[in-house]
């Protein structure tokens, strides 16, 4: 008969809405019930600001917030008896406010960790917002003396080992830590860097679910002692899963506990699109989307994700046709259209089109045809779907990529008009992979469109590559440029025709002033538009050119 563990801890893996503070001190209620009822815990461990949500942003320089989180903390104190729960809050205090982690059992507030380390890189500016702690916090949970740090303080080693040394024989951190590509390789890297520097295990709880931009992947963790991962919770989804700790007055001991399997580069991508759009469209209260659908790849990839989120009674979709639409695209979206299940139309837009045409002509006084005439079209498609997402109140998902937005291959107030951006962050290359990703857990989208060349189709014969590199090409530029900020030097060494270099360099440049009018979208790189990299749209400063 197997020992009772010394310690029985649960981690709650949640999605909270930001700023709803009753709602989210209702679920920790409900969670750390479930975990002492169903569960047995001793313990219910809750990702970084759990109170609040994770990025509340200015919402915490409005005093009232504070008056509501100590109602609610007295709520919290009052309702749940048996257990002992660990959540992150922020404390507000004469002294600034910290992002704190409070240990409360019965109604008693048994110790209060404080943030050491407060980012301020990429996504994340808390030094806008708070004061850093500086001491370590231990505390006794069931006879176990047990470290809680937060966050960022796992990353850099005097946190772990402070607690160490002020006795903790386990490591609990809390984290609400967003996912881009690879990121949970490095949380493993830098917890692993912690166990091996202190010899201390360590759970791993991050927060879940979609916030405007940002996407936490969960994938909380137990690492053992001696670095390997004994349990792991599934990505993207919420879990409530018990952890079992022996403890021999010497050391903490995980037990093994279910291990869910890591996603490839792809699935993770894909999840975080799905849960990103199921959150921004649910939290914001809409009904529903509608979408314009082209017939090529990325609104394919776009209506696959949108059905996938919010399921295909929620979706609607709208093929635009105009002179220069080929039958190729209208078969293709008719049929991704019925295999998907949505709702779907046909409108042509050749009647506005050649109205603005007639009342152009004369402002035009026969100049020839340029882009001009293709902003018109797509202006016209962008009129159509806001006036139907006025109607109907379904939000329109657009389905720019990163790499036309990055160069400009996109038209303001046409195919940017809209509410979100599905594929803001996901280079064209990577649309490709994840449209086969899609299609191998059930064929949506016909396997022409993934290998018929991309097109505008806004004038005759148009091809992507009339006006970019190939994307193969344009991508390994894009991601040296924008995201290692590689300059034109380094990118040339690397393998790159100058001319073509130069070309996209100058093309990412002088689109700064589109981006800043884009609709938000899910980060899926280290760098996204947006959040991640703020450039000025007036400037002097030029890349040198190397001849």
């Amino acid at each position: 008969m197997t020992a009772e563990p010394s310690l029985r801890l649960a981690i709650a893996q949640v999605d909270f809405l930001v700023g709803d503070i009753a709602g989210n001190v209702s679920r920790m209620i409900a969670e750390a019930e479930r975990a002492r009822d169903e569960l047995g815990a001793a313990v219910v461990l809750f990702p970084e600001l759990a109170v609040t949500g994770y990025p509340p942003e200015d919402l915490l320089l409005r005093p009232d917030l504070y008056e509501w989180v100590d109602e609610e903390l007295t709520r919290l104190r009052q309702a749940v008896h048996g257990i002992t729960l660990i959540f992150g809050y922020p404390e507000k205090t004469p002294h600034g406010v910290y992002n704190a982690a409070l240990v409360l059992r019965d109604g008693r507030i048994l110790a209060n960790a404080r943030k050491r380390y407060l980012p301020n890189y990429a996504v994340f500016d808390e030094k806008r917002y708070f004061v850093p702690g500086h001491e370590p916090c231990v505390v006794e949970l069931e006879g176990v003396p047990v470290g809680i740090t937060i966050c960022e303080d796992i990353w850099y080693p005097d946190p772990a080992a402070d607690c160490r040394d002020a006795g903790a024989r386990l490591i609990l951190t809390l984290n609400a830590s967003p996912f881009h590509k690879d990121k949970a390789g490095e949380r493993e890297t830098a917890v692993r860097d912690r166990v091996r520097e202190t010899g201390l295990p360590v759970i791993y709880a991050n927060l879940v679910g979609g916030q405007d931009e940002l996407v936490f992947d969960g994938d909380s963790f137990v690492m053992a002692a001696g670095g390997e991962i004994r349990q792991r919770l599934p990505a993207f989804e919420e879990t409530l899963a018990p952890v079992a700790i022996d403890d021999d007055g010497q050391r903490a001991t995980p037990r093994p506990g279910p291990q869910a399997e890591p996603l490839s580069l792809e699935a993770s991508v894909y999840s975080a699109l799905v849960l990103g759009v199921r959150d921004y469209v649910t939290k914001n209260g809409f009904p529903g989307v509608v979408i314009g659908l082209s017939g090529g790849i990325d609104s394919a990839l776009t209506l696959a994700v949108a059905v996938d989120a919010l399921g295909a009674e929620r979706v609607e979709a709208v093929m635009m046709p105009s002179r220069y639409t080929s039958d190729m695209s209208l078969e293709d979206a008719a049929a991704e259209a019925r295999a998907l299940g949505v709702a779907y139309s046909v409108i042509s837009i050749e009647t506005p089109f050649q109205a603005f045409l007639d009342v152009l002509h004369p402002e035009f006084d026969d100049l020839p045809a340029d882009t001009t005439e293709e902003n018109i079209q797509a202006r016209c498609r962008g009129v159509i779907l806001m006036a139907i997402s006025n109607k109907k109140g379904r939000m329109v998902l657009t389905t720019g990529n990163k790499s036309e937005l990055a160069v400009g291959y996109a038209t303001l107030y046409g195919d940017m008009a809209g509410g979100y951006d599905v594929l803001k962050d996901v280079p064209k290359t990577l649309v490709y992979r994840l449209a086969r990703h899609r299609n191998a857990i059930a064929p949506v989208i016909p396997e022409r469109v993934l290998e018929r060349p991309p097109s505008a189709e806004l004038a005759p014969d148009q091809k992507d590559t009339d006006s970019l590199p190939p994307y193969e090409i344009l991508d390994g530029i894009l991601e040296r440029y924008v995201e290692r900020d590689q300059g034109m030097e380094e990118i040339v060494a690397a393998g790159y025709d100058p001319d073509t270099v130069w070309r996209v360099i100058r093309m990412v440049d002088r689109n700064e002033y589109k981006r800043r009018q884009a609709p938000p979208g899910i980060r899926i790189t280290p760098r996204a538009f947006g959040r991640d990299r703020r450039y000025p749209i007036t400037s002097g400063y030029r890349q040198s050119r190397s001849e």
